[in-house]
């Protein structure tokens, strides 16, 4: 067979993983490109204390987000893949994740609002908490994980994608001064919302799929197997959003907007190698061999490098781009975060097609855990001796090569590889 031939054939054979991946990747890079677009315009009718006021009060209102996910998606998405034409099941997985989400929103909305009254520089600014909460619907009704599973991103992607064009007018048209910031927090809770709803909508009647409510009696199949995800994912997502949290209180909302500018940089290569191992998981999870995965792992190492040489090359000058010289700051941070890219592709492929198939979640939750623990001694260690922005990304950085280190131990341990 000619090299030709081969690539055709790689092509057809794979054509559902490309899809998927295109699609999925789709959504977040044209997300992260609106970002960008919009930014240089927020940032300078907000300012960029008032913007960073909003990314805090997200990055607050994501923790109780997180309790809501739960964790719900890798087993649903491996629940589904496993049995695309037995509908009756994927009714009952469904309802069971939109009805346990519902459960614990109801708890979480209790210790939200006990938190927004009870703590004083929460309740400083509370509506500007309150409407970035309202997105828990959103949260609810998040169904990307099941069209991820039935190999049908391209659905989700136009109706996400759409939504999203359509609140540009209003950003633009209602965004003119610093008090305009909780209309932008409204404009993205009901976009999110709006979004998740015609998609869970999109499944009802397009899907032959049932969707109703579950007594918490008959989850706690579905809370178990979900479980090692929610430690692990609520340990890696403290930890990073942990890092918001610690700078608006430690530094001030400028700060925050700088490490926020970063992110954003960063987010257009974060979205495109991360999803590569989300689209590949229903194909890799049909047929797992240990060649191919290293091969996986290989290619992705390579990728990662060529990924920090061009933020490290070209980041200053989005930086100045985006923010202007008084974002200037941006610029090492997002040279030093850019080493978490390789990180997570690396990490990720570990969990996705190694740990996963071996059925080894509490391996996940074990890594995640050695990671949270050691940003958090490294950070807490650093910041009593310099309160320097620094130490904080520098000990997250640290934590990743902790997170690998430990990955690669149980691996060789148990014979995973």
């Amino acid at each position: 067979m000619t090299g030709k031939l081969k690539v055709k054939s790689l092509l057809l054979n794979n054509s559902k993983v490309i899809e998927n991946y295109f699609f999925m990747t789709i959504i977040q890079v044209i997300g992260s490109l609106i970002g960008i677009i919009i930014y240089p315009y927020l940032i300078r009718k907000l300012g960029s204390e008032s913007y960073g006021l909003y990314v805090f009060a997200f990055s607050i209102t994501s923790y109780f987000f997180k309790i809501i996910a739960f964790g719900f998606s890798m087993p649903g998405i491996k629940a589904i893949s496993l049995n695309t034409d037995n509908s009756k099941l994927k009714s009952e997985v469904i309802s069971s994740i939109i009805s346990a989400k519902y459960y614990l929103s109801f708890i979480s909305s209790i210790f939200f609002v006990t938190s927004i009254y009870f703590i004083p520089f929460l309740h400083q600014n509370k509506w500007i908490y309150f409407m970035c909460f309202t997105q828990v619907i959103s949260e609810i009704y998040l169904s990307n994980w099941y069209f991820q599973a039935i190999q049908k991103m391209r659905i989700v992607a136009f109706i996400q994608v759409g939504i999203r064009l359509l609140s540009l007018p209003f950003i633009f048209f209602f965004i003119k001064t610093e008090s305009d910031i909780l209309i932008y927090a409204l404009i993205v809770s009901l976009s999110n919302i709006l979004a998740a709803l015609i998609s869970i909508r999109y499944i009802v009647s397009n899907e032959d799929i049932s969707i109703y409510f579950v007594s918490p009696q008959k989850l706690k199949i579905y809370f178990k197997d979900a479980l090692p995800f929610f430690w692990s994912s609520s340990a890696g997502m403290i930890k990073t959003e942990s890092i918001t949290t610690i700078i608006g209180i430690f530094f001030n909302m400028t700060d925050v907007a700088q490490y926020d500018l970063a992110n954003k940089i960063l987010q257009l290569p974060r979205i495109i190698t991360s999803s590569i191992n989300d689209a590949i998981f229903p194909k890799i999870i049909k047929d797992t061999q240990r060649s191919v995965i290293k091969k996986i792992i290989k290619y992705e190492v390579i990728l990662g490098v060529v990924v920090m040489l061009l933020i490290t090359v070209f980041g200053y000058w989005l930086v100045l781009l985006l923010g202007g010289k008084g974002m200037i700051n941006a610029y090492p941070i997002t040279v030093i975060l850019s080493v978490t890219i390789l990180q997570n592709l690396v990490i990720g492929a570990y969990y996705v097609f190694i740990f996963v198939p071996n059925d080894r979640y509490y391996y996940i939750t074990k890594n995640q855990i050695v990671s949270f623990l050691s940003f958090f001694v490294l950070c807490s260690a650093s910041l009593l001796i310099v309160q320097n922005i620094y130490v904080v990304l520098i000990s997250l950085v640290l934590s990743g090569s902790f997170e690998i280190i430990y990955c690669n131990y149980l691996i060789k341990k148990h014979n995973l590889s």
